[in-house]
């Protein structure tokens, strides 16, 4: 599930407000982690058609735990699902 950039863009901007530029900016990566991963997995692993359940668990828990910003737990997560599938997780 992808956050729309103006919303991603608003978190970002409340985010440097309070928490100071150095916490954005690493949140910013593992959000962007976070994306880049459910992406991947959505492109490879996720199914598709009439009749294939719809999106799995694991997969739709990391993608609310990257949105409310517990991205270690998502991104560890979505690695997990990439490795068990067989698809090489990006650097």
């Amino acid at each position: 599930m992808r956050l729309p950039t103006t919303l991603l863009a608003a978190v970002l901007a409340a985010m440097s407000w309070t928490c100071g530029p150095a916490v954005a900016q690493a949140d910013a990566q593992k959000a962007a982690r976070c994306s880049e991963l459910g992406n991947l997995y959505d492109r490879y692993a996720g199914r598709r058609g009439e009749g294939s359940g719809g999106p799995s668990l694991e997969r739709s828990g990391a993608a609310l735990d990257c949105q409310q910003g517990r991205y270690d737990q998502g991104i560890r997560t979505l690695e997990g699902l990439l490795q068990r599938n067989a698809i090489a997780v990006p650097p």
